[in-house]
C-alpha cells in the first residue's frame, strides 16, 4: 500500500469575542488508502473535509494554524507524523507532489514561472540549471501551454487563472513523485484543457506507476478516471468501495443525494434596461520581453491578451464571457475595472473611464465589484471574515454605527449561505468553496449596481452552485444589478446570461442574446466549444 491513512482525528483552536479558545473538529476518525498506479478519489461537498486530509498527508497546517491531530498516516511504510520538517520536505514536491485548489497562492509572484518550475528539478533531480530549462518548457508544452518559451519567462499576474493552474500541474509531475495528491486540479480549466490535463496525469500515472488522491466535486471526473472513492461528510468517511459499486449500489442517503444531484435551470425572463456600461475597441497589450530586450531595443514581444474588445451591458442584465483559458475573459475585467493599464474606451453610467484618475475612480468602486477567480489570493490572509466585509463598508458607509455594520455583514453572510459564527474565523480556516462565498458576501455588502464574476461557482460543488446562481439571481432581481459573468461552465452561464460573448486570443469571435448563441451558434470555434462542454448545445432546454 502507497498511502494508509488510519484514524485520523483534527481540531482548529479559534477565539472568541473574549479571547476564549474554542476547539472545532473537522476530521473525524478518517481512514483511507492509496495503491501504487491507481488513482482514488476522495469526494464531497465544499466544506466536508477533503482540502484539510490533503494538507495533513503533507503536514502543512501546523507551521500556519493552531492544530491537534490523532491518528496516523503512512507512506511507504513510513509514518509521516515521526519525521522531523526538514525530512518532510525531502518529500514534498519529490516522493508527495500536490496540485493545490488555488494556483495563484501557490506561485511566488515575485518570480518569473521558470524559475520557479526549475527549483524543484535542480534541487530534486540534480538537473543543471540548462537541463532544468529545457525540461521545464516541455513540461509546459505537455500541459497545454501555448508558446511555451515566453510562458517561461512570464510572471504568475501575466497569466490566467487556467493556465497558472496548468503551471502547477506541470511543477508537480516535475520530478515524477510517487503520489500525487490533486486537489480540484480542473475546477479553473475548460472541458476541452480537462481531457488533456486528466490524459496526461493518467499517461503519467501508468508510465512512473504513480497513485494518485483526487480530491473533487465533480463526480463525473470521478467516474471517468478513479478506481476507488471515499466520500466525506462533514468531516466522517461514511462510505467507500470500488467506482463501480459506489455508482450502482450507493449505500448512504447522502451518496445517493449526490450522485443524483443535477443541476437545474431557473428561468430567465428579463427586459433590458438603459445601457450601464460600454466599451469600444478596448485593448490590453503586456510586454514578455525581458528588461536586457528593453535595454537593448530588441523587438517587442507582445501578447494581446484583449485586443479590439467591443461590447454593451444593460442595467438590471448578465453579459456572459465564455472562452477557453488564456482567451482574455479576466484580463478584459481587470480593463473594464481600471485595474490595468489599457487603451480604447470604457463608459460607464455616461462616464468615460478611460481618462479618470485613480482619486476620481474611487467613488465609483462601489458601485463596480469584483468577485475575483482565486477566493483565497483576494482574501487577507490576516484578517477575520468580519474585517474581510467591513472593509468596503468602512470606506463607502463610514457614517453606520458599529451595530450597523454588524448586522449588515450577518445578513449578508446568510444570503450567501454563511453563519455569523463564522465572522471571528481567518480564510485559511474555510474549504475553498466557503471561501468563495466569502468573496461573495465581500462584494454584496456594497449592493453594486455592476458586479463582475469571474468564475465564481469553479471551485463550487453542484449543489452549492445551485444555490449560488439562485443567489445571484434573485440579487439582481432584487437591487436591478448588472452582471459580468465569466465562466467556462456553459451550463451556468446558459441559466444567467441575457447576451453573451465568446472569446479566442484576445478577440471576440461572436456574440448575440443567449438564446441565440445557444441554439444556433454560427462560427466553429463557438460550435466547436460548446460541444465539448455540453455535448449536444441544440438540446439545451430553454
Amino acid at each position: 500500500m502507497l498511502l494508509t491513512i488510519d484514524h485520523l482525528n483534527l481540531s482548529f483552536q479559534s477565539y472568541d469575542e473574549n479571547s476564549k479558545p474554542i476547539q472545532t473538529q473537522v476530521l473525524h476518525d478518517v481512514s483511507l488508502e492509496v495503491r501504487a498506479g491507481e488513482t482514488t478519489a476522495l469526494v464531497g461537498e465544499s466544506g466536508s473535509g477533503k482540502s484539510v486530509t490533503a494538507f495533513s498527508i503533507l503536514r502543512l497546517l501546523e507551521e500556519s494554524s493552531s492544530i491537534t491531530n490523532t491518528g496516523s498516516i503512512y507512506f511507504d511504510d513510513k509514518n509521516l507524523s515521526d519525521l522531523t520538517l526538514d525530512e518532510m520536505r525531502l518529500i514534498r514536491g519529490n516522493k508527495i507532489a500536490m496540485i493545490f485548489q488555488e494556483p495563484m497562492t501557490s506561485l511566488n509572484p515575485v518570480y518569473s514561472v521558470g524559475s520557479q518550475m526549475v527549483e524543484p528539478l535542480i534541487l530534486h533531480q540534480k538537473m543543471n540549471k540548462k537541463e532544468a530549462e529545457k525540461e521545464a518548457i516541455r513540461l509546459l508544452y505537455r500541459t497545454g501551454i501555448d508558446n511555451p518559451e515566453n510562458r517561461f519567462r512570464a510572471f504568475p499576474h501575466q497569466l490566467s487563472g487556467g493556465q497558472r493552474q496548468r503551471i502547477i500541474i506541470a511543477m508537480a509531475l516535475a520530478c515524477k513523485p510517487s503520489l500525487l495528491i490533486a486537489d480540484e486540479p480542473t475546477t479553473s480549466l475548460d472541458v476541452t484543457i480537462q481531457a488533456q490535463i486528466l490524459e496526461l496525469i493518467k499517461d503519467i500515472q501508468a508510465e512512473y506507476e504513480m497513485g494518485v488522491l483526487l480530491i473533487t466535486h465533480d463526480l463525473v471526473l470521478v467516474k471517468n478516471s478513479a478506481q476507488h472513492i471515499y466520500i466525506i461528510e462533514k468531516g466522517h468517511i461514511i462510505e467507500h468501495g470500488t467506482t463501480e459499486k459506489l455508482f450502482s449500489a450507493p449505500a448512504s442517503e447522502y451518496t445517493k443525494r449526490l450522485l443524483s444531484a443535477t443541476w437545474q435551470q431557473p428561468k430567465l425572463e428579463k427586459n433590458s434596461g438603459p445601457t450601464l456600461l460600454t466599451t469600444d475597441d478596448l485593448c490590453c497589450y503586456f510586454d514578455m520581453g525581458s528588461s536586457w530586450d528593453r535595454l537593448l531595443k530588441r523587438e517587442k514581444k507582445l501578447i494581446k491578451a484583449v485586443d479590439m474588445v467591443t461590447l454593451k451591458l444593460y442595467q438590471g442584465t448578465t453579459c456572459g464571457v465564455v472562452g477557453e483559458s488564456g482567451s482574455g475573459k479576466t484580463t478584459l475585467a481587470m480593463a473594464i475595472l481600471k485595474l490595468v493599464n489599457s487603451h480604447g474606451k470604457i463608459i460607464f453610467d455616461g462616464q468615460n473611464l478611460e481618462t479618470m484618475s485613480v482619486r476620481r475612480m474611487r467613488p465609483l468602486r462601489r458601485d463596480m465589484q469584483i468577485v475575483f477567480q482565486d477566493p483565497f489570493s483576494s482574501l487577507s490572509p490576516r484578517l477575520t471574515v468580519e474585517e474581510i466585509i467591513s472593509e468596503g463598508i468602512r470606506v463607502h458607509m463610514a457614517d453606520m454605527t458599529e451595530e450597523q455594520r454588524r448586522a449588515l455583514i450577518n445578513t449578508t453572510l446568510k444570503e450567501v449561505g454563511l453563519t455569523e459564527d463564522m465572522i471571528m474565523r481567518y480564510p485559511h480556516e474555510f474549504s475553498g468553496g466557503q471561501r468563495q462565498r466569502i468573496a461573495i458576501a465581500r462584494a454584496l455588502v456594497l449592493k453594486p449596481r455592476f458586479l463582475i464574476l469571474d468564475e465564481p461557482t469553479s471551485a463550487l460543488d453542484v449543489t452549492i452552485q445551485a444555490q449560488i446562481i439562485e443567489l445571484l439571481l434573485s440579487l439582481q432581481k432584487k437591487y436591478n444589478m448588472s452582471y459580468l459573468f465569466i465562466s467556462h461552465d456553459l451550463r451556468v452561464v446558459r441559466a444567467l446570461a441575457d447576451y453573451v460573448v465568446v472569446m479566442q486570443h484576445g478577440q471576440v469571435v461572436e456574440s448575440g442574446s443567449a438564446e441565440e448563441i445557444f441554439t444556433s451558434p454560427k462560427k466553429e470555434y463557438t460550435q466547436t466549444l460548446f460541444r465539448a462542454a455540453l455535448q449536444d448545445y441544440s438540446t439545451i432546454p430553454h
